[in-house]
């Protein structure tokens, strides 16, 4: 098998057998870059004398008391360690070899060392300077954080900075801060064993010593938390606090907050559709067959530490070839469902929808909209869930002609790389203060977003384009929607590996096309890649609710009742249309016919509340967000709404426990920071709602944020098109324009 760039096994072993050689009722660890040999007892006084040699020099730029920050990661002791403290991923490797294969492969193993990363760290360090770079290093390098390196004019040995995210990092991580992100844990002291009354032993052991007790190795390295989403969401949940941008909190991405709000978390009851349950972990590390020898394979399977999601750019540049391909493989694995679902020919009433299901005609010289339809359908968070500024995710749209003519295209890659800039793009555009774009990831000088386009899990997103048939066209006509991905939009991977550079891979997730004849169009059989009829209706409502049009919401949404009179959902989404242009008492009527399908639906209930709410009756509201809680004890929205109907009922006291549950199971959240502030003056605690009411101040929207977003559009008519939900791409580009037609995109 194939492994460029790997350590050889040679190498493993050789590293192995060096650290057999020592007695195995030591301990080793590194201090200085010098390995040394020490019994249990010395390792605190080690740390003590080492932490103290940093102190000397160390720039605690926001707190004596506070060593790590901007990061949230902490570490038992509070103090500095050795590097040499964790053992290296090489150690680890004579007993776990096919997880140390993967491992080596994946985004987690080149956290640090990667280009794309170090270009814009560095960056950051030039402008700031490097104690700002503690922020990012919590979870692309901890060694280097807790190590104390990570301050200006440093001259240690850094040999960790090639594993990033080592082994030992997250196999050493004793606890969680509840979710805050931006490295919310606490490291424990590393260690692979534990002696017999249960106390861990620091740094290597011999191998012997672990294999003769492998269950204290086991009680070492694994925690119930690791197979949490929490404690994925200690990184991949993150925020920038005033002291990293000299601005304000800001929210940088929450994957965690996104998961708990898909039907995969089973926490909120208000989803469209009904998955089963899935972590991070079911779907990032999922079983697979064993290659290599690993004493952690469970009847010939492995939980997969190649972490699998949308990074292709890193196996890439390291020419893990394995790695891009499993990395593509699990972007086509019908995460996504495009539905070429809708016309609107120019002088013909309505639109033409399902497309396939019913007949229409077409004729040469026709003016015609296409609507298609892009389910978020096996993602568990966002379509590009972190920093999408800088990846590329779009929609590419061609029309061709029986020769293969093309007649329109949206969405194409030009000559340079560069991506159409009239493309229906997946991303957003940060915006500095004075109104320009971010184009290299320049998150510390962030003042707002221009825009920002997802499809979130479960749900769906329109795009509509607009082309014309040529009045000579004899047909038939070829018409291709798709979904494309690329790690790293053209701009940044020009600005990372300067302009002449190898293509990056783009990965082609979904695609659906169509056949539309000149003349008479007759219905056609269904697509093995089509949903559902009915669901193609509730999808087409689900973006129009999104978008919304609450009333054509409501139409397509009475459709999926007629073809399932039997869906309790259909009567629910139609109410749910309803509610917001407050047609109250037909959303009641729906919701009941919900409820007499399903007694007790959750979700149903919620809405039902809502109705009640605005209707005056909060007795009864408070009893049905109840039952939603009592059935769904995790939902932050349902345990909102009842604190907000109990603060109607100025049962303050009840209120207050419910936006404390809500603060459980996310401490930013902006509503209960208000809402408590006011609940505790009402109560008489003056200190906390002071508490509450500055962090309210600190984490809301600064209301003249919007200017310099408002001022970058204003210049940039196209972003500005793409910042309205509801808009139509038209004048398509009838071939792929040469160099010379490229069109400024920024």
């Amino acid at each position: 098998m194939q492994r460029k760039n790997d350590s050889r096994m040679t190498t493993v072993r050789a590293v192995a057998a060096a650290s057999l050689c020592a007695a195995a009722s030591l301990v080793v660890w590194m201090t200085h870059g010098t390995k040394i040999a020490h019994a249990d007892g010395d390792f605190a006084t080690q740390r003590a004398e080492y932490a103290a040699s940093v102190r000397k020099t160390y720039d605690f730029r926001f707190g004596k008391d506070q060593p790590f920050l901007p990061s949230n990661a902490q570490i038992e002791g509070n103090d500095f360690i050795q590097p040499g403290a964790f053992p290296t991923a090489e150690y680890c490797a004579h007993c776990h070899q096919d997880s140390y294969h993967q491992w080596r492969q994946s985004a987690h193993a080149n956290a640090f060392r990667e280009p794309f990363y170090i270009k814009n760290v560095n960056l950051l360090i030039q402008r700031k300077g490097i104690q700002y770079s503690r922020h990012c290093e919590g979870c692309h390098n901890p060694i280097a954080l807790f190590s104390g390196v990570l301050t200006p004019n440093s001259h240690a040995k850094r040999p960790f900075d090639k594993d990033g995210v080592t082994c030992m990092v997250c196999h050493s991580i004793a606890k969680l801060q509840s979710t805050y992100g931006t490295g919310s844990y606490v490291m424990g002291i590393p260690a692979v064993m534990v002696d017999a009354q249960g106390k861990p032993i620091p740094g290597e052991v011999s191998f012997n010593e672990i294999l003769a007790h492998p269950d204290r190795h086991a009680q070492a390295v694994m925690k119930d938390l690791y197979k949490s989403p929490e404690f994925c969401a200690s990184c991949h949940k993150a925020a920038l606090p005033r002291m990293e941008n000299d601005y304000k909190w800001l929210r940088a991405f929450s994957v965690y907050d996104e998961w708990q709000n898909t039907s995969f978390s089973h926490r909120n009851p208000l989803t469209f559709y009904t998955k089963d349950y899935q972590s991070c972990q079911d779907c990032h590390m999922k079983a697979v067959p064993l290659v290599d020898p690993d004493y952690g394979a469970k009847n010939h399977q492995i939980a997969s530490h190649r972490w699998t999601a949308g990074n292709t750019a890193i196996s890439t540049y390291y020419h893990y070839d394995q790695q891009t391909k499993k990395t593509e493989q699990f972007l086509q694995e019908d995460r996504l469902n495009v539905d070429l679902f809708a016309l609107r020919i120019a002088g013909q009433p309505g639109i033409i929808a399902p497309l396939g299901t019913v007949a229409y005609t077409l004729e040469p010289g026709a003016t015609v909209e296409a609507r298609v339809v892009i389910q978020n359908k096996l993602i568990g968070h966002s379509l590009i869930p972190e920093q999408r500024d800088f990846y590329e995710a779009w929609v590419e749209f061609l029309v061709q002609d029986a020769s293969g003519k093309v007649l329109a295209h949206s969405g194409y890659l030009q000559p340079n790389g560069q991506l159409d800039p009239r493309a229906h793009s997946f991303t957003n555009r940060m915006i500095d203060k004075d109104g320009h774009y971010l184009d290299q990831h320049e998150v510390w000088a962030r003042r707002s977003v221009a825009y920002d386009v997802t499809i979130q899990s479960g749900r769906s997103t329109l795009v509509r384009y607009q082309f014309h048939v040529p009045p000579d066209e004899h047909g038939p006509l070829t018409v291709t929607a798709r979904v494309n991905y690329r790690h790293f939009r053209q701009d940044y991977l020009d600005f990372v590996l300067g302009k002449h550079h190898p293509p990056y891979p783009v990965v082609r997730m979904a695609e659906r096309v169509r056949t539309l004849q000149m003349g008479s169009n007759v219905p056609e059989p269904p697509n093995p890649k089509d949903n559902p009829t009915w669901m193609r209706w509730n999808n087409y409502g689900i973006t129009l609710l999104d978008d919304l049009q609450y009333a054509d919401a409501a139409e397509a949404f009475e459709h999926v009742a007629t073809l399932r009179p039997d869906y309790p959902d259909a009567y629910t989404n139609v109410a749910v249309a309803e509610i917001p242009w407050e047609k109250y008492a037909s959303a009641r009527s729906n919701l009941e016919k919900s409820l007499q399908l399903h007694p007790g639906n959750p979700r149903a209930l919620f809405y039902l509340a809502l109705v009640e709410e605005k209707q005056g009756n909060l007795d009864a509201a408070i009893t049905d967000l109840q039952s939603v809680v009592q059935q769904a004890p995790k939902s932050r929205v349902a345990l909102e709404e009842l604190g907000h109907a109990f603060y109607q009922k100025h049962d303050y006291a009840t209120a207050c426990k419910e936006y404390q549950s809500v603060q459980g199971l996310d401490p930013d959240d902006l509503a209960a920071h208000y809402n408590l502030a006011i609940l505790y003056r009402r109560l008489g605690d003056k200190q906390k709602s002071a508490q509450e009411s500055a962090l309210f101040a600190e984490e809301k929207l600064d209301p003249m944020a919007i200017q310099p977003a408002i001022a970058y559009l204003h210049t940039h008519s196209l972003n500005a098109e793409e910042s309205v939900p509801w808009h139509l791409h038209m004048h398509l580009a009838p071939t792929e324009p040469g160099a010379a037609d490229l069109v400024e995109t920024q």
